[in-house]
């Protein structure tokens, strides 16, 4: 008996040793047939010679193991040919996505410059703008317009450099940082790789993940891109990185020296309704298990619930409304055609049941309704519920005190009223609405600009008092949870305070921004488009800018323009005239005379 397991334990082990002869002249044959460069090919060797020598027991072997594995897993020169047909990839980035022709262009532009030259480094893009607005799908679509293979890192919450760099081999559970691990996911070294969320990278005692894409996102460095797992040079400079961010504000200043930001504003309402009519429509029927037959939604109901219940740059609360609506009809569909016999008959069993009055109301269930289900302004607001946006702003600009202003924030554009109230006091100025130092600098300049220009502005004082003499005045922003910042309400809280202090009303179709400055001068501000955009949304017929901003009107869709009438403004004095019905005859006199002087 002694004698049968002494040999049943050689047998194991002889088998267990074949095994492990096999696994790694496997791996040595890989590695032949992995054409690895030089430098590579180098450190692979060595480790195989070690792992060689190394007993299976230890940890460090199957962590060599695994090492040798990935560098013959990794694309080291196998790529994806390029399609580079610039008439079809124009014709398929049309046909995914309407609008974002900066995007297009650009795409359109590295083919061609791909076409006259095959070594061309993969250029870095970040997509700036507002969620919502198609920056992830464009990136999808450029893979597949371009033939290459496509993969999406997330980086929100991202605050450990080694998901970018990697786990150095000597800690246990050691693994390849996201880019090594997503090429070797995609098995071809010139993929998208698309950058997703890069403007919400965090910080953390494991470092700044920021600081390590540095050297990814740099096209004299990444063709040398060291993983510290793998701790060989690998090429990046083929790879096309694409990265999507909602703000600029939050990317550290050096990671965005090396990227090309092209901005992705929000769309306008005609360019929601294209989209929804093309494209969101059919998904969402698609989704739903409901056909063209079965529901329709004309294009005055997509108006509708556009102006009415969704209120953002994007298209994705549109998208949730459409699906509301196939969802509501979706059950009307499956309650007038029973599934079984035995359910039909337990219906009419019911109808038996039922009182005439209620009977009625299951046999109209139980007939299937007509087809097909077009949705009309009644069935609209009876899925979604009364609207959620109605034009407020002849209630709220009927009286002194209030003027809207226009904001750009990381979701589009805003409009925001500013509102006034003065009271007997000891003149102090209160200032509420989570705001922030900028805004209150503004805040203080536009007070004392009013003051030293109380009699232009026909406000009654009497001589020798101070306008604030015995007076209080409270400037509020209202949705006051939310913070505010930054120059551009400056113009709004000047035209505020002089409507509290005349007793005269801001017209109620005029939305303004602009920086002031003390001696009443109207600086350009940013996001003129995005603003204009919320305007033009919320039904404003007159915007007035800077005059410095002009130039911004390029970026203006057509039909905007068309419909907002546009002022500009370089000093205060402009904008009051046009903010004010009438304007100010004396402001007239006053900016003739600052013209005559400084011709002299």
């Amino acid at each position: 008996m002694d004698f049968k397991k002494e040999l049943r334990k050689l047998q194991r082990n002889f088998n267990e040793n074949e095994n492990e002869v096999d696994e790694i002249a496997e791996l040595e044959q890989k590695l032949k047939s992995a054409c690895l460069p030089e430098h590579a090919l180098l450190a692979a060797t060595k480790e195989l010679k070690r792992l060689k020598k190394m007993p299976t027991a230890l940890p460090e072997y199957a962590i060599t193991r695994n090492y040798l594995e990935l560098m013959t897993e990794l694309p080291w020169s196998k790529s994806s040919k390029d399609v580079l047909d610039i008439s079809k990839a124009r014709h398929d980035l049309d046909e995914d996505h309407y609008g974002l022709e900066k995007l297009k262009k650009r795409v359109i532009e590295y083919l061609a410059v791909r076409q006259l030259k095959n070594t061309l480094k993969g250029p870095i893009l970040c997509f700036v703008g507002p969620p919502g607005v198609g920056k992830t799908s464009v990136g999808r679509s450029i893979a597949q317009t371009l033939g290459r293979t496509f993969h999406r890192i997330s980086l929100g919450g991202c605050c450990d450099q080694s998901d970018i760099r990697g786990h150095r081999r000597t800690y246990i559970g050691s693994m390849p940082g996201r880019i090594i691990h997503g090429l070797k996911l995609v098995g071809t070294n010139n993929p998208v790789f698309l950058l997703d969320e890069i403007d919400k990278l965090g910080k953390s005692l494991q470092g700044d993940p920021g600081s390590a894409l540095l050297e990814v996102l740099d096209p004299e460095q990444n063709n040398t891109f060291t993983d510290h797992y793998l701790n060989v040079p690998f090429d990046l400079s083929q790879v096309l990185f694409i990265a999507t961010a909602n703000s600029i504000s939050t990317i550290p200043a050096p990671l965005l020296d090396r990227m090309e930001v092209i901005h992705v504003p929000g769309y306008t309402q005609e360019e929601k309704i294209e989209i929804a009519m093309h494209h969101l429509i059919s998904k969402q029927l698609k989704e739903h298990g409901l056909t063209a037959e079965q529901l329709q939604i004309p294009q005055d109901t997509v108006k509708l619930t556009i102006s009415r219940y969704t209120r953002e740059a994007g298209v994705r609360k549109l998208e949730r409304k459409l699906g509301a609506i196939c969802r509501a009809v979706a059950v009307k569909v499956a309650e007038s055609h029973p599934k079984t016999v035995q359910d039909s008959e337990e219906k009419k069993d019911l109808l038996q049941i039922k009182e005439p009055d209620q009977g009625n109301d299951v046999l109209e269930m139980s007939h299937p309704p007509d087809m097909p289900i077009v949705i009309d302004e009644l069935a609209l607001k009876d899925i979604l519920g009364p609207p959620i946006y109605e034009s407020e702003m002849s209630e709220r600009l009927s009286q002194p005190g209030v003027a809207v202003g226009l904001a750009w924030t990381a979701m589009g554009g805003e409009i925001m009223f500013v509102e006034a109230t003065r009271m007997d006091g000891d003149g102090r100025l209160t200032l509420t609405g989570q705001l922030g130092d900028v805004m209150k600098e503004s805040a203080r300049l536009a007070l004392n600009w009013v003051r030293s220009h109380a009699v232009q502005c026909g406000i009654e004082t009497k001589p020798g008092t101070d306008l604030m003499e015995n007076t209080d005045i409270h400037v509020h922003f209202p949705a006051g949870a939310v913070g505010k910042d930054g120059p551009s309400a400056g113009v709004t809280i000047v035209a505020v305070l002089v409507s509290i202090f005349t007793g005269r009303c801001v017209r109620s179709d005029v939305a303004m921004t602009g920086e002031l400055t003390l001696r009443g001068l109207v600086l350009p501000v940013g996001g003129i488009k995005e603003k204009v955009l919320a305007a033009h949304r919320a039904g404003i017929k007159k915007v007035i800018i800077p005059k410095r901003n002009e130039k911004d009107l390029v970026e203006v869709p057509q039909n905007i323009q068309k419909d907002i009438e546009f002022s500009l403004a370089k000093r205060l004095e402009d904008v009051l005239q046009q903010a004010f019905e009438g304007g100010f005859p004396s402001l007239k006199d006053a900016t003739a005379t600052i013209s005559q002087n400084s011709k002299l």
